[in-house]
């Protein structure tokens, strides 16, 4: 079985509508279409306010003509990095994770081309690279480490990936990912992976 077929088989792919209010938003998960998929992870510019200069996928915020996470997903990545809706094939959702700016994130996992026209938003994006799945199994570059805030502390996973700390909800969507496909085996602090997720992007 492949990594497409044991994600759509594993995965929920609702495409279910945006309900509730507040902070809301959806990232794509996007991996390329190969024996050995790469995933897509971009450098936030360093002027953003909400996690300036982190490693994290393309995405963002619910804007009102969004449908459901996927149409923010997907709007978002068409704005990022250039990437035609028409190219993204969804394979299943993740549980929505909250980050410590209290937005309520959606993952969408999505199979895409591994070449593309890509064209990189510099308001967004400082940088975009692209990065085999199986590097995120290697226990070698993986840890948990406690990070504390005014609402207490958490065990956060982190990968140190090229000179790049990864961590936060990017980290557990990957850590996730890698488990469910790979059999990688990382530890996971279970209570981080639920709806309460306060540390992190």
């Amino acid at each position: 079985m492949t990594v497409f077929e044991r994600l759509r088989s594993c995965l929920p792919c609702d495409g279910f509508a945006w309900c509730g209010e507040g902070l809301q938003a959806a990232v794509l998960v996007a991996l390329t279409d190969e024996s050995e998929p790469r995933v897509i992870l971009g450098r936030r510019a360093r002027h953003l306010r909400l996690h300036p200069g982190e490693v994290a996928f393309p995405g963002g915020k619910r804007e009102p003509e969004d449908a459901s996470p996927w149409a923010t997903a997907i709007r978002e990545a068409g704005e990022e990095i250039g990437l035609d809706s028409s190219l993204v094939k969804p394979l299943g959702e993740l549980a929505p994770l909250v980050t410590r700016s209290e937005f309520e994130v959606h993952p969408c996992v999505a199979k895409v081309p591994a070449v593309f026209d890509m064209v990189v938003d510099p308001v967004e994006l400082e940088s975009v690279f692209m990065t085999p799945l199986a590097v995120f199994a290697d226990k070698r570059s993986y840890r948990l480490e406690k990070m504390s805030d005014e609402r207490g502390s958490q065990m956060v996973p982190h990968y140190q990936i090229n000179g790049d700390n990864v961590w936060g909800i990017t980290a557990t969507v990957l850590v996730q990912l890698v488990n469910l496909v790979m059999d990688a085996g990382l530890p996971i602090n279970r209570s981080f992976t639920l709806n309460k997720i306060k540390t992190g992007k």
